[in-house]
């Protein structure tokens, strides 16, 4: 098995081993290996989108990034059948699209919000 290195702040390390603890995984690199297994699943299922999609998205995202979301969501207006936009706790915001479209279009949205690095929190519920 392939040793790789990570950089992690002390609040996610913090996170890290509290969830080790209260899950009962052996290690560190246990609760990573399963992460990333979620994550590859759930990437792999979705790449496999085709056709006609309803889905929802949720986003959390600090409110000065605001401006980031504007630009993603003009550039995908005929995906997005509603939005329901909140503020939230910490100058945070909560996001939620009803979109319908290709497939393919709305994995890019999602991908598009994903590479930006401003999100807290991203998840795309398929139907």
């Amino acid at each position: 098995m392939a040793v790789v290195s990570i950089s992690l702040n002390d609040k996610i390390l913090s996170e890290l081993d509290n969830l080790q603890e209260s899950m009962g995984f052996s290690g560190r690199s246990e609760v990573i290996r399963a992460g990333v297994r979620m994550l590859l699943e759930d990437f792999n299922s979705k790449k496999e989108l085709k056709g006609l999609v309803n889905s929802v998205l949720i986003l959390v995202h600090e409110q000065r990034y605001e401006s980031v979301i504007t630009n993603i969501k003009h550039n995908n207006e005929g995906l997005i059948h509603t939005q329901i936009h909140t503020h939230i706790l910490d100058n945070r915001c909560l996001d939620i699209f009803i979109l319908e479209g290709e497939g393919k279009r709305i994995r890019e949205m999602v991908n598009a919000l994903q590479i930006s690095g401003k999100m807290d929190y991203i998840n795309l519920l398929v139907t």
